[in-house]
């Protein structure tokens, strides 16, 4: 074998290398191409379905539009009914929520609870709460009871005098007075009823 054989010889693999090559290369160019193909595609499947979903999203806000409009129009408006219409509907709804809550407590409970949810207790329970026992005349007593009748005691233990009993219901009467007063100017300046 002579050098122009294997010279031949390796022209024809290297031919036959570069053919494989270009195969190969067109084959992966088709690809590439059918990939764009099939992506191109999907953009505009993509495209037309978004375009479509904004379609029927703007029909189904403009027949929602003019069905509201046209219950304006009419008047022909649905309403749920979420208040109970008279107080004997009202009386009835609360004894029914009371009864089923009753049967899941203690007989004592349930008994405690029939005393304080009696109506003229309840009245006058709202009675008191709303005038006498205010909140801030509640606390105002109780804290100028704690102040004074430590300052008393401590007076009169200090000088010997003896104490009558009174001197807490006194100090918290006068308490209570400061905070019936206090609520009272607070709601005359701002208006507001804590």
């Amino acid at each position: 074998m002579g050098m122009a054989e294997i010279y031949n010889n390796k022209s024809d693999k290297s031919n036959e290398v570069d053919r494989e090559l270009a195969e190969i290369r067109r084959a992966s160019q088709e690809r590439a191409s059918d990939n764009m193909e099939r992506a191109r595609d999907s953009v505009e499947r993509s495209k037309e379905t978004f375009a479509e979903a904004r379609g029927e999203a703007l029909e189904l806000a403009k027949s929602r539009e003019r069905k509201t409009k046209n219950e304006r129009v009419t008047g022909n408006t649905e309403t749920k009914r979420d208040v109970i219409a008279n107080k004997a509907d009202r009386d009835k709804a609360y004894k029914n929520i009371m009864d089923v809550t009753r049967t899941q407590m203690s007989a004592p409970a349930r008994a405690f609870s029939k005393v304080i949810h009696n109506p003229f207790i309840e009245k006058t329970s709202e009675v008191v709460g709303s005038t006498i026992a205010r909140p801030n005349a509640i606390l105002t007593g109780s804290v100028s009871a704690l102040i004074l009748v430590l300052g008393v005691y401590t007076i009169a233990h200090f000088f010997g005098y003896p104490l009558s009993g009174f001197e807490t219901i006194g100090a918290f009467i006068l308490g209570w007075l400061i905070g019936i007063i206090y609520d009272f100017f607070y709601a005359m300046i701002t208006g507001k009823v804590n």
